[in-house]
């Protein structure tokens, strides 16, 4: 029987679009705080390292430059699209990583979202986003920050909706 052995891979889990939509609207107003860093890492592909160590030298127009990341390396990734000018005002976000992942644990759990999901969800939910809107794998990595590729197509497995679609139209 060993030689029948496959190895099975855990799928990526990321937040979808709804369950962001979900998570923002239960946090409410005077927790601006919350509302920016979960932005940056859904909307960016931040991780929650980089939300804590942003400057606000960092945030350009459309772009927020990151530098001296995972693995001493600098990239540059978009702002998000739903970037407020009051969220200026957030950065430097002055919370502990612990606090941030508290905070989110907290609200994803009062918008209803699985147990499983931790502020990195918030990430992988922007790579699989990303590639459902046709971004290319190659450009994500580069947003992503991964010295291979091997490691961006992990994404590409993930959600396979998009090819049961796919297929669905053909057959």
């Amino acid at each position: 029987m060993r030689g029948e052995f496959i190895e099975s891979k855990k799928l990526v889990k990321g937040l979808t679009f709804e369950e962001f939509e979900k998570l923002i609207s239960v946090i409410p107003p005077k927790d601006k705080l919350s509302k920016t860093s979960f932005l940056l890492g859904y909307g960016s592909g931040l991780r929650i390292s980089e939300v804590v160590k942003l400057k606000s030298e960092n945030i350009k127009e459309n772009r927020i430059e990151i530098w001296d990341s995972k693995g001493g390396k600098d990239r540059i990734v978009p702002k998000p699209k739903g970037w407020r000018e009051y969220m200026d005002k957030e950065i430097p976000i002055k919370k502990s990583i612990r606090t941030l992942e508290r905070n989110f644990k907290k609200y994803a759990k009062k918008a209803k979202l699985p147990e499983n999901y931790v502020f990195h969800s918030l990430r992988h939910g922007f790579a699989l986003l990303a590639l459902e809107r046709g971004i290319p794998v190659n450009d994500l990595q580069l947003f992503m920050g991964h010295s291979s590729l091997s490691v961006t197509n992990v994404y590409t497995k993930s959600r396979p909706t998009g090819a049961l679609e796919r297929w669905k139209d053909l057959f």
